[in-house]
C-alpha cells in the first residue's frame, strides 16, 4: 500500500520523501548532485521510510538551544502515534530520555554512524524498546535518526551475543587512541575506529571500502598499497605515509600492517597508524638548535665542520676557501652599549654578511664576535675581493641605541691547498690569518703567511705536550731560598715549575704558564704545584726538622683566582700535615686588579685558613694603593728590575716600596738580589727578606735539603 506523503518539507541538505504511489521495492534515485557517502546514507534512510511501514525517520539539529526534531517522515506518526506537526522543534531528550546526556558512548557522534537499544516514549507518554540508528550529516550539528520496533525474543538473543562479541571489540579498536584500520578481504575496509576518524577529518562511512586510500597523500599511495598488498599474503611491514586531511593540511604518520585472515572471507590486514607529525618537527628543531646560533640564527661551528668536510676534497688545491672575520674592538660596544647592542650589533653583522655572500656559500657565527664564511668555486684573488666586499659593507654605520656605531673587522683568508690535511687545517689556517690582520694593525684583509702557519702549528702541538705532561707527571719543581736581609740565615722558599721536555729540553716558564692559561691547562697545572710543594715541605719536614724551610711560596694565576683555590690549598696542607701558615700565596698586581670583588672574596678565604699571602712584582702593576691597603696581604715582593737599579746608583723606587710595606706593617721580599752589594743596600733600606742567584740558585728538592742543612750546622 503507498505511503502518503508528509506535508512537512525536507529541511536542507535532507530530501522529501518519495511521491505518494513509488512501488514497494524500487525507491527513487537519489537526488542530482549527491556525491559524498553520509549524503547517500541520509538519503537512503529517506527513501526506505517510503517503503517500510515500520520504520521512522527524524532529522535531529544541535544548536546552542539543545538538540531538537527538525524533520519527520509519516512513520513516526504511524509507529509512535506523533503527529509530524507536533515533533517539530520538540528537544530530543523528551522523545528519546537520556540520548543527550553525556557518557562514555553518545548516539549523536560526528565520526561515524551509532546504533543502540532505546526506550521512546509514544503519544501516550508509555516508553517501549526500540532501535535507534543515528547517521551524521555533511551539514555541521546536523544527524539523521531511523526508528523502529526492538526485536523479537530470537532475535533478541542473538543481537545480544553479537553484541558482546562487538562491545568488546569496540573496546579494543574504536575507543584506542591508536588510529586502526581492519579489512576483512583484500583493501576494501570493514571496521576503521574513531582515532583514525579525527585523525583523517572524515566520517567512518566516508572510510569504508576503499575510500581510505583517498585519504593518502597521491606521492606515498603506490608505497601504501604495496606493502598493503604485501600484509595480505602474510608479510609485516610499515611505511611512512602522509594522510591529507584537507588541502595544505597534511599529517606525517608510520602505517603498520599485519596479516588477518577471516573464516569464510579470506585474507585482509589490520593497521595501525601513529602520527609522527608533532615528533618530527620537534627533532626538526632540535636538529636546527644544534647546528644554528639561537642569536643570530646563523649555522654554528657544528654546522661549519659538516659542510666543509663534505666539499673538502684531499689533496686538492683550490676552489674552496674559508673567510675567518673577528669585529674590531667589540668589546667596548659592549662595556660602552651594554650587551644588549651587543646583541644587536651581531645581529646586523650576520644579516649584512647574508647579503654580500652567494646564495650557496655558507655563513656561521663561529662565537662570540667571530663569523666564517665557507665559498666554493673561489681563488686566493676572489676570497680577498670578497673580504674587502665584507669590510666595505660592514663598514656602514649601524644605529645602536640612537649611536651610529662603524665596525671593523679583521679578516683572514684561506684557500685550500695540498698541505691541508683536513677540513679542521684549512679553517685553522684562516683562524690564524685573521690574527695576523689582527697583529698587523686590524681593519683589514690578511691570506695566510707560511711562516706563521708554522708558528701555530707547533704552537699546537706544544700545547698538546704540555697536556701530557700536566696530566702524566711530567712537570717538577725548583726551589730558590729565600732569606733574612740582615742574618742571611734561610727562612723559605719559592718553588717553581719546571717542564723538561723530552725532545726540546727545558721549556721557560715565560713560554709554558701563558700556554697553559690559554689552553685551560693552568688549574691542573697550578693544582701540581700547590701539591707539589706541600709534599716536599712535608719530606724535608721529616728529614731536617726544625732545620727545614719555614714556608713555601707558591705563584698562583689570575685564573685561578677564584672560589676553587681555598679548597685545594685546604685539602693540601691537610693531606700533608701542615700548619696553613707555613703555605704563602704569591699573586701578581694584575691578577688582583683584574677582579677586584672576587680577589678579594678569595684572599679573605685564604686568610681565614690560616694561609699568608704575598703580592708579586709590586710595583709593575696597575695596583691603587687605596686598594693595596684593603686587601689581606702579607707580604710585598720587589720586582728585580727595581733591585738592579741598585748598581746603577737609583735606589729611590725600591727604597719607596720597602718603606710602603713598612708603613702598611707588611713584610718585603727583594728578588733579582745578584750582588753582595745590593743585599746590603737593601737591608739598609729596611727590607726584610731577600732572594735571587746571589743568595742561591734554584735547585731540586734534594739538593735544596742539603742546602738547609749546610747552614743549619
Amino acid at each position: 500500500m503507498p505511503i502518503p506523503t508528509t506535508t512537512v518539507p525536507a529541511p536542507a541538505g535532507v530530501w522529501a520523501t518519495a511521491p505518494a504511489g513509488t512501488p514497494t521495492g524500487t525507491p527513487p534515485g537519489p537526488p542530482p548532485g549527491v556525491s559524498s557517502d553520509a549524503d547517500r546514507i541520509t538519503t537512503a534512510l529517506v527513501h526506505a521510510a517510503t517503503v517500510r511501514v515500520d520504520l521512522a525517520l527524524l532529522v535531529v539539529v544541535v544548536d546552542p538551544t539543545g538538540t531538537r526534531v527538525r524533520w519527520a517522515n509519516a512513520g513516526v506518526e504511524r509507529l509512535l502515534g506523533h503527529a509530524v506537526a507536533d515533533l517539530l522543534g520538540m528537544p530530543l531528550d523528551k522523545l528519546l530520555p537520556g540520548t543527550t546526556a553525556p557518557g562514555p558512548a553518545p548516539l549523536l557522534r560526528r565520526e561515524r554512524s551509532v546504533g543502540a537499544e532505546l526506550r521512546v516514549r509514544t503519544r501516550t507518554g508509555e516508553l517501549v524498546d526500540v532501535l535507534v540508528y543515528a547517521t551524521p550529516s555533511p551539514e555541521a550539528g546536523v544527524w539523521a535518526l531511523s526508528v523502529r520496533h526492538a526485536r523479537s525474543d530470537a532475535e533478541q538473543a542473538l543481537a545480544d551475543s553479537a553484541a558482546a562479541h562487538e562491545r568488546r571489540f569496540t573496546t579494543l579498536t574504536e575507543r584506542s587512541p591508536v588510529p586502526t584500520l581492519l579489512s576483512e578481504q583484500g583493501l576494501r575496509l570493514a571496521h576503521v575506529n574513531d582515532a583514525f576518524c579525527r585523525l583523517t577529518g572524515r566520517q567512518a562511512e566516508q572510510l569504508l571500502g576503499t575510500g581510505w586510500l583517498s585519504v593518502v597523500h597521491a606521492e606515498d599511495a603506490d608505497e601504501v598499497v604495496g606493502c598493503a598488498v604485501a600484509a595480505l599474503t602474510g608479510e609485516v611491514g610499515e611505511v611512512r605515509a602522509r594522510l591529507v586531511r584537507a588541502p595544505g593540511d597534511e599529517r606525517t604518520t608510520v602505517v603498520r600492517f599485519a596479516h588477518v585472515h577471516t573464516p569464510g572471507l579470506g585474507s585482509g590486514f589490520v593497521a595501525t597508524i601513529e602520527d609522527v607529525t608533532e615528533r618530527l618537527a620537534f627533532e626538526s628543531r632540535l636538529a636546527h638548535q644544534a647546528t644554528h646560533d639561537p642569536l643570530t640564527g646563523l649555522p654554528n661551528r657544528t654546522r661549519l665542520a659538516a659542510f666543509v668536510a663534505e666539499r673538502f676534497v684531499p689533496g686538492a688545491a683550490g676552489g674552496l676557501a674559508c673567510l675567518f672575520l673577528d669585529i674590531d674592538d667589540f668589546k667596548v660596544v659592549n662595556d660602552s652599549l651594554g650587551h644588549a647592542a651587543g646583541d644587536q650589533l651581531l645581529v646586523q653583522v650576520a644579516r649584512r654578511l647574508r647579503s654580500v655572500v652567494r646564495p650557496d656559500d655558507l655563513v656561521v657565527r663561529f662565537g662570540g664576535d667571530e663569523f666564517v664564511v665557507v665559498c666554493q668555486d673561489v681563488d686566493e684573488d676572489g676570497a680577498v675581493y670578497l673580504g674587502d666586499r665584507i669590510s666595505a659593507e660592514l663598514a656602514r654605520p649601524v644605529q645602536l641605541g640612537g649611536v651610529a656605531v662603524g665596525v671593523r673587522v679583521s679578516v683572514g683568508v684561506t684557500v685550500q691547498t695540498a698541505e691541508h690535511a683536513g677540513a679542521d687545517d684549512l679553517v685553522r689556517d684562516c683562524d690564524i690569518a685573521m690574527y695576523q690582520a689582527k697583529t698587523g694593525g686590524k681593519g683589514r684583509v690578511s691570506v695566510l703567511d707560511q711562516d706563521a702557519r708554522a708558528q701555530a702549528g707547533d704552537k699546537l702541538r706544544l700545547v698538546a705536550d704540555l697536556r701530557a705532561a700536566v696530566e702524566d707527571g711530567g712537570l717538577s719543581l725548583a726551589y730558590q731560598p729565600v732569606v733574612d736581609a740582615g742574618t742571611l740565615a734561610p727562612v723559605g722558599v719559592e718553588a717553581l715549575a719546571r717542564w723538561e721536555h723530552p725532545r726540546r729540553g727545558w721549556i721557560r716558564p715565560d713560554v709554558f704558564v701563558p700556554l697553559a692559561e690559554e689552553s685551560g691547562l693552568i688549574d691542573g697545572l697550578g693544582a701540581f704545584v700547590v701539591q707539589e710543594a706541600c709534599r716536599q715541605l712535608a719530606v724535608w719536614d721529616a728529614d731536617l726538622g726544625p732545620g727545614a724551610p719555614a714556608v713555601v711560596h707558591v705563584n698562583v694565576s689570575a685564573l685561578q683566582l677564584d672560589e676553587h683555590l681555598p679548597p685545594l690549598v685546604s685539602e693540601a696542607v691537610a693531606r700533608h700535615g701542615l700548619a696553613p701558615g707555613r703555605l704563602c700565596v704569591e699573586l701578581t698586581e694584575s691578577a688582583l686588579a683584574r677582579h677586584p670583588e672576587r680577589a678579594l672574596r678569595v684572599l679573605e678565604r685564604l686568610r681565614d685558613l690560616g694561609v699568608t699571602i704575598a703580592v708579586d712584582d709590586f710595583g709593575t702593576g696597575y695596583s691603587s694603593l687605596a686598594h693595596l691597603r684593603q686587601l689581606p696581604v702579607d707580604c710585598l715582593k720587589i720586582d728585580r728590575t727595581f733591585v738592579a737599579e741598585l748598581s746603577e746608583g737609583h735606589p729611590e723606587i725600591t727604597g719607596a716600596v720597602v718603606a710602603l710595606a713598612t708603613g702598611l706593617g707588611l713584610s718585603s721580599v727583594a728578588e733579582g738580589v745578584e750582588t753582595a752589594e745590593q743585599a746590603a743596600t737593601l737591608a739598609e733600606l729596611g727590607a726584610t727578606h731577600l732572594q735571587g742567584f746571589g743568595i742561591a740558585k734554584p735547585m731540586d728538592g734534594a739538593a735544596t735539603a742539603a742546602w738547609f742543612a749546610e747552614r743549619a750546622r
